[in-house]
């Protein structure tokens, strides 16, 4: 989240008085993000998988997913998967005791 206390830091300028590409591009996306909010970035991805969808098939997720899987595989071993899937499951098991014990979970039966 954009800490609003802090000062934006201001794009180098060359001394051509120009901004490299990338720097124009963060100025850019944070003008955006700062006019439209957060969530503006998660109605255009909706739809652009959804397009993605419609013109490549299910199958075309799947396929990048299992590309970008090897990726990460080959980077960090095959035990990586094993780690994040660990770490996950103990913040669930925390999430799901810290649910029960406010009252607040999904396990509550509601209405009896």
């Amino acid at each position: 989240m954009h800490d609003v206390t802090s000062k934006p830091k201001q794009p180098k300028i060359r001394p051509t008085g120009q901004m490299s590409v990338r720097e124009a591009g963060k100025k850019g996306g944070n003008a955006v993000r700062d006019r439209y909010g957060s969530a503006f970035y998660k109605e255009i991805g909706r739809k652009g998988g959804k397009v993605t969808r419609e013109r490549h098939g299910a199958s075309f997720f799947e396929s990048i997913g299992q590309k970008g899987g090897q990726v990460v595989k080959e980077k960090y071993g095959s035990n990586f998967y094993e780690e994040i899937g660990h770490k996950g499951g103990q913040k669930v098991k925390k999430l799901i005791a810290a649910a029960k014990k406010t009252g607040t979970g999904e396990t509550k039966k509601r209405g009896r």
